[in-house]
């Protein structure tokens, strides 16, 4: 864009062997049009020959899930490349927007207003192959259910889904995929999964339908809004869930929790977001460490037991309870842009969805570079986790 001085995109870094572990995991959060960071950070992984073996996702990150789950490997980039390009196409374009642009003094950033503009686009209009404005407005619908619970109709999401994703191919057992809602009445999360049950695309809508703006999902006689209504991260439910193994986790966030102090109101809603659905990835790590400790101290506890008194069954359950397992988690985390405020998560527009895509693969390519990041663990360590941004602090 004119008068922006772009940094120099980082080259692929080619193939890359991956130690042995049993899960290679890419979890991926939820935050509405950042979600493209993801698809570039599943580029970057592609390019390194890297394939996952489970996909976690809630909201957009399980919307990003069924593209990838369900298209030939070869085609999974170019698949998330049309999902992303239909659904932040504008559907009318709004030429005063670009004149609004022209007439502002130059140290005004023209990000910032074509973004906005695009924010104003999707509230007001809707984007294709993803929601449609109801009419009458939800608060003058003279009738009960989506009608009168949500603002935009989601009806066109399926159609893409449909479109796009392969459901059989989904389903098939090649890769796992797991995606979070919460059931509207118990207030309980769930977890939808390939292991358990077949997923359609109703599962992922599910995931996605964030209140008011789009309706509950009816799934099994039971309705189900947006995961990140309680935890917008599935890091959790991948690290814990049984048999343990060892796992590989390429975790891809989209909202950072740390940020500085606000300066006004349009601040403050925008870091209460950045707070509210960040991922809690420092307080699973610390719990897995903490587990870690026990495990080993079980382990030098059962040392000292008699060969006969280990073949009994709940020693053998605790032998098992014991057993040491390597985690490596490989976090990334969308940086805000100056020029972004509150409404980033639903920009739709096409420059900033380049530019989100552009970043995740950076980002990875960035991470990548170094390829002992992906080393296993040690046994005293058991747990690691390796973030660039962290670390660049």
């Amino acid at each position: 864009m004119r008068g922006v001085k772009r940094k120099q995109a980082r080259s692929a870094p080619g193939p890359i062997e991956v130690p042995p572990y049993d899960v290679v995991a890419l979890v991926l959060q939820g935050g509405g049009a950042l979600g493209a960071y993801q698809a570039g950070v599943y580029q970057g992984l592609h390019e390194a020959g890297i394939h996952p073996t489970w996909l976690a996702g809630i909201s957009i990150g399980a919307l990003n899930t069924a593209v990838i789950a369900g298209s030939p490997e070869a085609q999974r980039v170019d698949r998330l490349r049309e999902f992303w390009e239909t659904i932040c196409a504008a559907p009318v374009e709004w030429p005063a927007a670009a004149g609004l642009a022209e007439g502002l003094p130059f140290a005004f950033d023209l990000r910032s207003v074509h973004n906005a503009a695009a924010a104003m686009r999707a509230l007001f209009q809707g984007q294709p192959g993803f929601f449609k404005p109801r009419f009458p407005p939800p608060y003058l619908s003279p009738f009960a259910g989506d009608a009168a619970t949500s603002f935009y109709d989601t009806g066109p999401l399926r159609d893409t889904l449909l479109r796009l994703v392969d459901f059989d191919r989904l389903n098939s057992g090649d890769i796992r995929v797991s995606v979070g809602a919460v059931n509207v009445r118990s207030g309980n999360f769930a977890y939808f999964d390939t292991t358990k049950q077949r997923l359609g695309p109703e599962h992922f809508m599910a995931s996605g339908a964030l209140p008011p703006g789009f309706p509950a999902v009816e799934i099994g006689g039971e309705h189900y809004w947006d995961g990140g209504v309680v935890s917008n991260t599935p890091l959790a439910y991948v690290l814990s869930t049984e048999p343990r193994r060892d796992t590989l986790t390429f975790q891809v966030d989209l909202w950072s929790a740390k940020g500085r102090l606000p300066d006004d109101l349009l601040e403050v809603a925008s870091r209460q977001k950045d707070i509210q659905y960040s991922s809690r990835t420092r307080l699973v790590t610390a719990y897995m460490l903490q587990m870690q400790k026990m495990r080993q101290a079980l382990q030098r506890v059962m040392e000292k037991l008699p060969e006969e008194a280990k073949q009994e069954p709940e020693m053998q359950a605790i032998a098992e309870l014991a057993c040491h397992r390597a985690y490596n988690i490989v976090h990334l985390i969308y940086q805000t842009k100056a020029y972004e405020g509150h409404s980033k998560d639903y920009e739709f527009g096409l420059d900033a969805m380049r530019e989100h895509w552009q970043s995740g693969l950076d980002d990875i390519r960035r991470t990548l570079a170094d390829p002992r990041r992906l080393d296993r663990p040690s046994p005293e360590d058991g747990v690691v986790t390796h973030d660039v941004h962290r670390q660049d602090r």
